[in-house]
């Protein structure tokens, strides 16, 4: 089953075959990670078809956002004419988004056996709001357990690439939101807090070299994929 932004913010799905649902009874909870101009959007289509073919049902959301409440938070967020936005303000807003996305969206469909991956979600806030703005990850830490109550994805995709690689394919796509305006610094201090929760979490995390041509980076998803099928039950 796929989801996909409506007209009002909100995910909608398209149906599929069960196949998870008929192994295991529990949704799986997938995250895709990364820094600006990783190729999240394309990949995440890429793993989306995947899953699809093999009969999965799914649900494909994002962060922040993923429910009507959430799209706003989301384009207080991301709109460069709020400037004077402070590192608290946004932390909490992405928090807020966090806990309505997980009651309204996610937990819901996991406990139906759907399958979810959702374009970002906790470990975002630690490399943007923790690495680019330097928030303590305590703080952060606080508000995560209040917000997910120990709740975590089940795997963890990390697109990683050089921050200069990736700020030019950013810019290449057109206007850029108040996140792509910050600075080379701020997103190397996000590639580095990314590549620091891979390196101590490696049973949830899969790491991608989103740096190669797009036909390398799909082979290295479709290691993945056939892990993710064989946890499906529905491998060869």
């Amino acid at each position: 089953m796929q989801l996909r932004p409506s007209k009002d913010g909100e995910a909608v799905r398209l149906a599929g075959r069960d196949c998870m649902r008929e192994t295991t009874g529990k949704g799986r909870f997938i995250t895709l990670e990364g820094g600006e101009g990783a190729g999240k959007s394309t990949n995440l289509e890429y793993l989306r078809n995947a899953l699809e073919r093999a009969g999965i049902e799914l649900l494909v959301t994002r962060e922040p956002g993923g429910t009507l409440l959430g799209e706003k938070i989301r384009g207080l967020l991301l709109d460069p004419d709020n400037t004077a936005m402070s590192d608290d303000a946004e932390m909490l807003l992405m928090f807020a988004a966090r806990a309505q996305h997980i009651h309204q969206l996610i937990m819901p469909a996991l406990e139906q056996g759907t399958w979810v991956i959702c374009d970002r979600f906790t470990d975002a806030t630690y490399a943007y709001q923790g690495g680019g703005r330097g928030v303590d990850p305590r703080r952060i830490e606080v508000l995560e357990q209040w917000a997910q109550r120990g709740f975590q994805p089940d795997l963890t995709i990390l697109f990683d690439l050089p921050v200069e690689i990736g700020l030019q394919r950013a810019g290449a796509r057109g206007d850029l939101d108040r996140f792509e305006r910050e600075q080379t610094a701020f997103f190397e201090r996000v590639r580095n807090a990314y590549l620091d929760r891979a390196k101590h979490d490696p049973a949830r995390f899969r790491t991608v070299d989103a740096g190669q041509d797009l036909i390398q980076v799909q082979q290295q998803l479709d290691t993945i994929i056939g892990e993710l099928l064989m946890i499906a039950g529905c491998g060869d």
